[in-house]
């Protein structure tokens, strides 16, 4: 099979995935059939990527993650080791509700932390930043930093990770990037 990505020999890829460029997949994991993962990923040991799961380009999985069916994650997202995403807001064993599938939507940039649970049916802002161990059981909005159980936000973050300090004009600038951000009615964009 002539591919331009790089699987582990214990990795299974199933027929009808497809794998960008330059993806890496390591130990034990599981990539399963119509889902899509783009170019430079990293997928870590014993990840399970379920059907129609699509993956964005430059994305880090770190190891033991469980990516389900209805979950997007667009260009650049980390997902920390062991975080975990749902699809089915009452799963029980002997009821199948795979008609049921709630989507979560993770946007550019964003961070999931270590033994973070996302429950279906959220969208994750670009750039917002989960704590690791947090529940996240609503919408986290771009650059937001939440953490806890259930998921608070306690701030605003940069592109770069560093918390973000706005002054009494509304304007916070990242200590590493020197970008400027603005926080007007709750909404923080780069300036």
């Amino acid at each position: 099979m002539d591919h331009n990505y790089f699987a582990h020999n214990t990795a299974c890829v199933d027929e009808g995935s497809k794998i960008g460029n330059g993806t890496k997949i390591w130990h034990f994991s599981h990539i399963m059939p119509y889902s899509i993962i783009g170019e430079r990923c990293n997928i870590g040991q014993n990840v399970v990527i379920s059907p129609r799961v699509v993956i964005g380009n430059n994305v880090k999985i770190q190891n033991n993650v469980s990516i389900y069916t209805g979950v997007t994650c667009d260009d650049d997202v980390f997902l920390g080791p062991s975080c975990v995403f749902t699809n089915v807001i009452n799963p029980r064993s002997a009821i199948n509700r795979k008609e049921q599938y709630a989507t979560t939507h993770i946007g550019k940039g964003a961070t999931i932390g270590a033994n973070a649970t996302i429950i279906c049916g959220h969208n994750i802002g670009a750039f917002a930043f989960i704590g690791a161990g947090s529940v996240v059981t609503k919408s986290i909005l771009p650059y937001a930093l939440v953490v806890g159980n259930p998921a608070k936000q306690i701030g605003w973050i940069s592109e770069y990770g560093h918390r973000l300090n706005f002054n009494e004009k509304g304007i916070a600038r990242c200590p590493e990037s020197k970008d400027s951000y603005k926080i007007e009615n709750s909404t923080v964009t780069k300036s």
